[in-house]
């Protein structure tokens, strides 16, 4: 990985933590319709720019030059959020639309001799970004946040579907998947990059809250939760998510389509789990024994569906499988469960949050027997007859699969 493109994310840790702040700072479905809206763009920046970086040598000047135009742009749209719905709301635009258009139109020049079926594609992608525009100019002069909120929850609609279409223009058709040539190795480690970041940016709120807090019972043991949280998110994360994303991408016939799903896409609740569950850190370490109130309950749910169901996409491509993680689907229903009992007992926040603290460790672990021996394996090892059963019933599953299989085969 270039010096630059790690440069170039440090701004990024910077629109992260306004993020959570924003969020943090608006604990209301408003508040956090807005924060959705400011994140599927600050998303959107990073990861067509780490698509052009595919495609561009970042030691070329030019190269270098137009990242770091990004760069100072992504500042000046990052600078703006904590206002964007607000005064700061035409600054925050008018950066964005720079941000997308530009650095298309660039790329698109860049690469038109030595690769212009990808230069076609910026090209096209410059197209639906400069059509999404207008709606984010129009909502930052609207006084009317509905109005505003509209018609940048359109711009969005417009831009994340472009890919999904294959970039079709008129006049210039659509892209074509053999044309999405990238780098899976160089694709990976970014999305890596990146949940560093979030999961970094969390760290940072829960150091800085707790050495602001007053001494009170729970406080350690608040600090001491919110980083095992991490560390399991890390965990699940890069210990086979990561790995065979990688491998994934990296031996796929097509790795950009892998790229576009399994990266671009299944990536967002990855990240947005991670940012929202940053804000829940900051809020136990800050009163950790304080009843669970409804709008913690739901910070906390949201953020562990969100990241759970964002892992358990991922890995189901990644896999190969066209089922999800057992332990991801089950914990989701365990973490719906959990937020009933918050929502209803109030118990302590410590209480609340170390108990979904727990469920992230139970998935690490869980996986982690599954992939390293397996759970199964042990437990027939042993000759326990919960082994033999489930083997059992996996097995009659399985031939139930077939036989499905082979009579769609046979008509």
């Amino acid at each position: 990985m270039n010096t630059i493109e790690l440069f170039f994310d440090l701004v990024y840790v910077f629109a992260i933590t306004q993020l959570s702040h924003h969020l943090l700072a608006h604990l209301t479905w408003a508040g956090a319709l807005e924060t959705a809206i400011l994140f599927g763009a600050v998303w959107w920046a990073w990861m067509w720019t780490t698509w052009a970086t595919n495609w561009l040598e970042p030691d070329r000047a030019p190269v270098r030059l137009m990242i770091g135009a990004v760069m100072l742009l992504s500042l000046v749209m990052s600078t703006a959020i904590p206002n964007a719905f607000g005064p700061g709301g035409l600054q925050f635009a008018l950066s964005y639309c720079a941000i997308q258009i530009g650095r298309c139109l660039f790329t698109a020049w860049a690469m038109e001799r030595d690769d212009p079926g990808n230069g076609r594609n910026m090209l096209r992608g410059a197209i639906w970004f400069a059509a999404a525009a207008p709606l984010w100019i129009a909502g930052a002069l609207s006084d009317d946040m509905t109005v505003r909120i509209g018609l940048w929850l359109a711009a969005l609609a417009i831009e994340y579907t472009g890919p999904m279409v294959y970039l079709w223009v008129p006049l210039l058709g659509r892209s074509l998947l053999s044309e999405w040539r990238v780098s899976g190795a160089h694709m990976a480690e970014r999305c890596g990059l990146i949940i560093i970041i979030a999961l970094g940016e969390g760290l940072i709120l829960i150091g800085s809250t707790y050495a602001k807090a007053e001494p009170q019972p729970g406080l350690t043991l608040a600090l001491v939760n919110a980083f095992v949280g991490s560390f399991a998110m890390w965990w699940l994360y890069f210990d086979m998510g990561a790995r065979r994303g990688a491998h994934h991408i990296e031996n796929h016939d097509l790795p950009g389509l892998v790229a576009r799903q399994a990266f671009t896409y299944w990536h967002i609740p990855i990240v947005a789990g991670i940012i929202v569950l940053a804000v829940a850190d900051e809020l136990v370490v800050a009163h950790p024994l304080e009843p669970a109130h409804p709008e913690f309950v739901a910070v906390i749910l949201a953020g562990t569906l969100l990241f759970i169901g964002g892992m358990a996409g991922f890995k189901r491509i990644s896999s190969g499988n066209p089922w999800f993680p057992a332990s991801h689907g089950y914990s989701l229903f365990i973490a719906l469960g959990l937020a009933l009992w918050g929502w209803l007992a109030h118990p302590p926040s410590l209480l609340f949050f170390s108990a979904t603290t727990a469920l992230f460790v139970l998935i690490a672990v869980w996986e982690w027997g599954s992939f390293h021996g397996g759970w199964l394996e042990r437990m027939e090892a042993r000759d326990w007859r919960l082994g033999h059963f489930l083997r059992r019933r996996l097995e009659r599953r399985r031939e139930r699969r077939l036989a499905k299989a082979a009579a769609r085969r046979n008509g």
